[in-house]
């Protein structure tokens, strides 16, 4: 066995505002969002083996092997780069399941990020990014690492330089299911598209938001609860809620106080993902 190991971080993301402008032919949305990172995530460690086979270690409760976008990942980059090498694979989890905050998409782009590295392959960007949209719409931007206007599907991106306020996330305990609110009849599909550069103040709005409060009492409740102090937004089709704070303290007084009846973290808003900044150490 070869002993190159390399552990990465796999960040979370936050939707800083979600306009919804219509439906497409092929039942997708068209959709504008702005992408930020936090600097809070999940960790994967992979070490390379030279037989060939890629082994998750890590079990996730009802998600076979095989299902995890991690697995389909890095199956797909071994398979369109020919590579003979394999890969052992662990990951200390501590991004929730469907809140919202892409960590399954980010686990995908950790790994096509840290097995180019490993590999050796020498694919660009452009060429990770194309790969990871085929595993879902939200994996190229953690694949590119910077803060971004998506549109299209989330899959055609604009960098951009939002502020970077320290947030606390409040993290319902439900699973929203994305495919229940995107076809709720009630959704808001025919907002304006934002044509100015950068995105006005006054469209912050997530264009899901009423369906999912409306659905989910357990978010309505969190909403509620940290309008009290901030502007509280939704991320995604949810279930995470989070709202900015000018300094770190801020946003601990917060937490303090919602904690004790709802899980949460606190973490800074970073344009540049905690991802890059660590392979840019390594190169």
């Amino acid at each position: 066995m070869t002993a190159a190991r390399l552990t990465l971080p796999s960040p979370a993301k936050l939707n800083l505002m979600l306009h919804i402008l219509g439906r497409r032919p092929d039942g997708y949305h068209e959709l504008q969002t702005i992408f930020q990172f936090l600097d809070y995530g999940d960790e994967i460690t992979f070490a390379v083996r030279d037989d060939g086979v890629i082994r998750l270690h890590t079990e996730f409760e009802g998600v076979p092997h095989d299902s995890n976008l991690i697995v389909k990942a890095a199956k797909q980059l071994q398979a369109q780069s020919g590579c003979a090498l394999g890969i052992d694979i662990w990951i200390e989890k501590i991004l929730p399941m469907g809140g919202g905050i892409g960590g399954g998409s980010s686990n995908a782009a950790t790994t096509l990020l840290g097995l180019n590295h490993l590999w050796q392959l020498g694919w660009d960007i452009d060429r990770l990014a194309t790969l990871g949209l085929t595993l879902g719409a939200d994996v190229p931007v953690f694949v590119r690492g910077h803060a971004a206007f998506a549109e299209g599907v989330g899959e055609k991106l604009t960098p951009v330089d939002p502020e970077e306020p320290w947030y606390l996330v409040l993290v319902p305990q439900v699973s929203v299911s994305t495919a229940e609110i995107f076809s709720d009849p009630l959704l808001t599909r025919n907002s304006p598209p934002i044509k100015v550069r950068p995105v006005p103040k006054g469209n912050s709005r997530n264009d899901c938001l009423p369906v999912v409060a409306r659905r989910y009492p357990d978010v309505r409740n969190a909403l509620n609860l940290l309008g009290k102090f901030t502007e509280a937004k939704l991320t995604g089709t949810g279930s995470c809620v989070f709202g900015g704070f000018p300094s770190k303290a801020e946003a601990d007084k917060v937490s303090a106080l919602l904690t004790e009846t709802l899980t949460g973290f606190v973490a800074k808003g970073s344009n540049v993902s905690m991802l890059h900044r660590k392979l840019q150490g390594l190169l």
